[in-house]
């Protein structure tokens, strides 16, 4: 089983699931798209699981701080180009457990995914 986590290291959600992969001594790869970046393929590949008003974090503190003008009329394609340049807009964590993903973090679901 191949698990990649991707995030933000200082995020208290990627935390958590730092601290339940773990503590359940789950093997994973930390993708950090702060710091590296993420693709245009992943990301369209998220939306098109989650759809792009999941993926993209309206509630955080830089989606917040764009201009009025930014933040009107969002679309896909609009939301993928926002989040492209700033990645510390997307959703966290994204987990891709052998292509199978899951966006955002619940112990329950965790545990079902790895049976833990």
């Amino acid at each position: 089983m191949t698990a990649t986590i991707y995030g933000i290291r200082n995020c208290d959600t990627m935390k958590k699931a730092f601290d339940w992969l773990k503590a359940h001594d789950v093997a994973y790869t930390f993708h950090d798209y702060k710091a590296a970046g993420i693709d245009e393929t992943s990301l369209k590949r998220w939306c098109g699981a989650f759809g792009w008003d999941k993926v993209l974090n309206r509630a955080g503190t830089t989606f917040k701080k764009l201009d009025e003008a930014d933040k009107a009329d969002l679309d896909e394609a609009k939301a993928i180009r926002l989040m492209l340049a700033q990645p510390s807009m997307i959703k966290r964590p994204v987990l891709d457990v052998d292509g199978q993903l899951m966006l955002g973090f619940k112990p329950e679901q965790y545990s079902q995914l790895f049976g833990a």
